[in-house]
């Protein structure tokens, strides 16, 4: 059925616990910095609201809720180059290492090893947000080769169920992008371009068996962040009343924010943890398919980008 060991999984991060830490006290931050600002831009407006009648005060401190909301989520989209850089990638080399049974120098941290690790294969946070970025989009034109297939088939309703479809397997590419950089840490590339190059290739022609892997991880992950969604309505309820005015969609915005937070700090990694077994066992002993490099450059404006950016190195090491 897939290709990895939850078992193994989930004692990758018990052996990650530095990281598991590094992340919960991330995302845990975030969760509570978007709930103290909503919830003073919501104060905000409720006092600027008593200028008027009870009609303008619950407008303002909608509104004002809403402006907190919005200021700590342009703060996180532009931390989010850094996050990457400094946690999740991080995360992913530890992993890569005890997946390999590779141990850690002595005299060096857990964290500071891994993000050495990083430093090495991607010299700046932009280069490896860039790389992240153009897999993203190579991923994607993978997945459009499956959802091609289906709408090929002759059964009645299969636009909508292509609909579903690609709805699903754009969840489940999101897991994928992160394995596609381990490729780098794996095999100490000084390129990463051309890493990611080589690693997409070997995802391309084993596509099918990589989809099907991340199709459970994304189900049972998702299937898990619902039932904590519920698990976090009643605290999300008791939070929500330390809000001025009445703000009726609160609780359920702090119980999406908790959820979200624990779904990247603990869940996140784990699904990670398991594509990665599934990658490596996958693609072990094979070489990129020269006609698949040629497929996904002919369909992937993003390949094409990403093989310009990797040939300089790869003429100079000739």
């Amino acid at each position: 059925m897939w290709d990895f060991s939850f078992r193994r999984s989930i004692g990758l991060m018990v052996q990650t616990l530095p990281f598991v830490l590094l992340r919960m006290a991330v995302y845990f931050g975030a969760a509570l910095a978007y709930v103290v600002v909503t919830g003073t831009g919501a104060g905000i407006g409720w006092g600027i609201g008593a200028l008027g009648d009870e009609g303008f005060r619950g407008s303002a401190t909608f509104f004002g809720g809403v402006t907190g909301f919005g200021l700590v989520a342009i703060v996180m989209y532009w931390l989010r180059e850094y996050v990457l850089y400094l946690v999740k990638a991080g995360h992913i080399a530890v992993m890569v290492e005890l997946i390999d049974n590779r141990p850690i120098p002595e005299g060096r941290s857990q964290v500071g090893h891994a993000q050495a690790m990083v430093r090495a294969r991607f010299a700046e946070a932009s280069t490896l947000f860039a790389v992240d970025q153009i897999v993203k989009g190579v991923l994607r034109a993978i997945t459009g080769l499956v959802r091609g297939v289906f709408t090929l088939l002759p059964i009645p309703g299969i636009r909508q169920l292509v609909t579903i479809l690609r709805a699903f397997l754009n969840v489940a590419v999101g897991f994928i992008d992160e394995v596609i950089l381990a490729h780098a840490m794996r095999t100490r590339a000084t390129d990463p371009w051309a890493s990611a190059r080589e690693a997409l290739v070997l995802y391309a022609q084993n596509y099918g068996p990589m989809l099907r892997n991340a199709a459970f991880v994304t189900v049972f992950v998702y299937g898990l962040s619902a039932v904590i969604l519920i698990l976090m309505l009643a605290p999300a309820a008791a939070i929500s009343h330390l809000f001025p005015g009445n703000l009726s969609a609160a609780g359920i915005v702090v119980a999406l924010i908790l959820a979200w937070s624990v779904k990247q700090a603990f869940l996140e990694p784990l699904a990670v943890a398991c594509l990665l077994q599934a990658y490596f066992k996958t693609v072990e002993g094979q070489t990129p398919n020269p006609e698949w490099d040629a497929r996904l450059d002919g369909m992937s404006a993003k390949f094409r980008k990403l093989k310009d950016r990797a040939m300089p190195a790869e003429v100079a090491a000739q």
